[in-house]
């Protein structure tokens, strides 16, 4: 039993920190996934669609999914959006990044710097 308690709290942490580590509304995030600009950075694993597009629309699916219906694996997917916002925004280059490649990659995981 206490195993399953302390597994429902690492859930609702994951679930938290996703919450916080994305600031794009789905609308925002399914139009910026429409442009060029979404689908020209990120690194490709070996088909046509870069790592992080692939990611954005996951992340749409799992924000029309019920929390109480969020499987392990789109948990786990949650996980890797918290991990890769965090490391990649420590990353940001100096001066404007508006229409950088960083800034691109990053809202292909829900997050704009700008806001």
């Amino acid at each position: 039993m206490a195993g399953s308690a302390r597994g429902g709290a690492k859930r609702d942490d994951t679930l938290d920190a996703f919450e916080e580590a994305v600031n794009m509304t789905p609308a925002e995030l399914e139009k910026w996934l429409a442009t060029d600009e979404s689908r020209g950075v990120g690194q490709s694993s070996g088909g046509d669609e870069s790592v992080g597009h692939a990611s954005g629309r996951r992340i749409i699916d799992l924000l029309r999914t019920k929390k109480d219906d969020l499987s392990e694996d789109d948990v786990t997917h949650m996980r890797k959006v918290v991990g890769y916002v965090h490391r990649h925004a420590k990353q940001r280059p100096s001066g404007d990044v508006t229409e950088t490649r960083w800034r691109h990659s990053l809202m292909n995981w829900r997050h704009d710097p700008l806001k």
